[in-house]
């Protein structure tokens, strides 16, 4: 498969090296600062960017920027009609937009607050641990999370779909509060807590706790290579989910559509 990327800093050069570890050609690396880029385009230049994927003629495309590009990326590449997965967080608030601007352009893109395949089992593991203790009202719930102090969005994408997950079978939650609380929570609220330090690679916990006991289930991650490994796998399945049909253009797919 030929892959374009579209942002070649440190996650860029870590997917760059899955990619061809698992026998894939880069054809393109796209960025506004990397000097080692295939491609430099001018910052806010979208155009230039859809340019040089085009010309790349890539089987898909993997997007890694920031929170302040990632939809000028996403405008911009969608009508290429070139599966694309982004990478990028920080833009949940957007996903009906995308979503209703592949099925006009018959786009296709897939994205996920977290493409490492261990955190997605969690989110399996999470769903069923908060499944039992919702039987147990002496039971409270919450998601603590950790990063590098280099990371441009609080809470993660991942924390928030942690919470998500636990949303779904912890019935007596109903609400996702993300900021800091300055009096006692309402029973119904999920607290999602965060902490940026040094150079965390990213570390999220799950707290049942009660008066008995505390049940803590954690992901550490050791590096960005499971995220990296993930994105290059999601991308093969997009295309060929496209090619033999199991995925219809013109759609946003998430992790739960490819990894069943």
């Amino acid at each position: 498969m030929k892959i374009a990327l579209v942002g070649f800093g440190k996650m860029g050069h870590m997917i760059k090296t899955s990619a061809e570890n698992f026998g894939h050609e880069v054809v393109a690396t796209v960025d506004v600062f990397a000097k080692d880029a295939s491609v430099l385009v001018p910052a806010g230049d979208y155009e230039a960017v859809a340019k040089a994927v085009k010309d790349a003629d890539p089987d898909g495309i993997i997007e890694f920027t920031h929170p302040d590009s990632v939809m000028g990326d996403i405008k911009a590449l969608l009508p290429l009609g070139i599966p694309m997965v982004v990478g990028t967080t920080g833009w949940n608030d957007k996903k009906e937009e995308v979503a209703a601007m592949a099925a006009e352009c018959n786009g296709v893109v897939m994205t996920s607050a977290n493409f490492s395949i261990g955190v997605n089992m969690l989110y399996k593991i999470i769903e069923e641990a908060a499944r039992l203790a919702n039987e147990y009202p002496e039971y409270d719930m919450s998601v603590f999370e950790a990063h590098h102090n280099q990371k441009a969005d609080s809470p993660s994408g991942t924390a928030l779909d942690i919470a998500k997950h636990l949303l779904k079978t912890f019935t007596r939650k109903e609400t996702i509060v993300t900021e800091t609380m300055h009096s006692r929570p309402d029973p119904k609220e999920l607290h999602v807590a965060s902490m940026r330090c040094g150079a965390i690679p990213g570390t999220h916990t799950v707290f049942f706790d009660s008066s008995a006991d505390t049940i803590e289930i954690t992901h550490r991650a050791r590096s960005r290579e499971g995220f990296a490994n993930g994105a290059v796998h999601s991308l093969e399945r997009l295309v060929a989910g496209v090619k033999n049909g199991s995925l219809a253009k013109g759609a946003l797919y998430g992790m739960d559509d490819l990894f069943n």
